[in-house]
């Protein structure tokens, strides 16, 4: 079974996935694998510099993240551009990698993706999870997490889709603003159900 687990920036999808990987789930972490397609010399890497030119790279020639970050989430269509160049790549990885963990018999998949709807990798996935926390929760955490001002925090949370556009899609919604005990608790139910104990 494949679940794609998603929600917004700074839901907590590494502690929800951590918590997942600990039962016995495979996890694939779709920021990983966008990292891996912009390294330098792969396709996505060239058609970027091409695109938004040098002044994105740091001084040993690898794409500078929070800069680029800075000019596309301030910009919908040098968004757009970027997904349009990124997105593709990671869906052609993530698929590899769905492949090669059913074949090495894994039993439960979690693709952590947090815009897995908007990528349309939840064609991918047997089971969409919505991870939900309110937005000023949402806003917290990314500015300690990330060192963000709230301006910055604000623009990455407004790239993506909103929790109520995610619950459209989801089978299973999960609200990620309640005690870790609670959420751990509801992650052991939900597992028990899909892995039968396994």
């Amino acid at each position: 079974m494949v679940i794609g687990l998603t929600g917004g920036i700074a839901s907590g999808k590494s502690t929800v996935s951590a918590k997942l990987k600990e039962l016995g789930a495979a996890v694939i972490d779709a920021d990983l694998l966008a990292r891996d397609v912009v390294r330098k010399g792969e396709i996505a890497y060239n058609k970027i510099v091409q695109c938004f030119g040098a002044d994105i790279l740091l001084p040993g020639g690898d794409i500078d993240r929070k800069k680029l970050g800075n000019i596309v989430f301030s910009d919908k269509e040098k968004l757009e551009l970027l997904n349009s160049i990124t997105h593709p790549e990671i869906i052609n990885r993530m698929k590899e990698r769905i492949q090669e963990l059913k074949a090495e018999g894994a039993k439960v998949i979690v693709v952590d993706a947090a815009i897995l709807i908007e990528m349309g990798l939840h064609k991918y996935v047997d089971s969409v999870w919505v991870l939900s926390v309110d937005r000023e929760t949402q806003l917290k955490r990314l500015a300690e997490r990330d060192k963000y001002d709230y301006r910055e925090a604000e623009n990455r949370i407004n790239s993506q889709f909103t929790d109520e556009v995610r619950k459209k899609y989801a089978d299973v919604v999960i609200d990620n603003s309640k005690p870790i005990e609670e959420v751990e608790k509801r992650l052991e139910e939900l597992w028990n159900n899909i892995a039968g104990g396994e």
